[in-house]
């Protein structure tokens, strides 16, 4: 069965560009979403085992979607991508339940070791 990844950016460009970052031949099923909200809908639709996350975007950022996810307690392994790169901004978010940061650009070669070690992906 294919996992469901769910890719939230408000960027179409940064959605294609981590997209095209994915390994080829692992079996999932993407969906998108460009705002928080949208991102909190798919997941509570089942598109969400694995959400990668940008943080600002417009009506609801990547922050507040993680407190949404720990309040609620819902259940997603969630990898921030983010051109934040301060030390705060990583800190913060994997203390509001993020597993992974990873700057943007992404490319495949900062994404599958993060996947590989969390057993995500073999």
């Amino acid at each position: 069965m294919a996992l469901q990844i769910l890719v939230v950016d408000d960027s179409a460009l940064a959605r294609k560009v981590l997209t095209k970052s994915l390994p080829d031949d692992w079996d999932v099923e993407i969906s998108y979403a460009s705002n928080g909200r949208e991102a909190l809908a798919q997941y509570r639709a089942g598109k969400a085992s694995v959400m990668f996350l940008d943080l600002t975007m417009p009506d609801m950022n990547g922050y507040e979607v993680l407190e949404a996810l720990k309040r609620e307690e819902l259940n997603t392994f969630v990898i921030v991508v983010s051109a934040d790169v301060q030390l705060e901004a990583q800190e913060r978010v994997k203390a509001a339940g993020a597993m992974a940061f990873i700057q943007k650009p992404v490319t495949s070669e900062k994404l599958l070791p993060i996947l590989k070690e969390y057993g995500i992906y073999a």
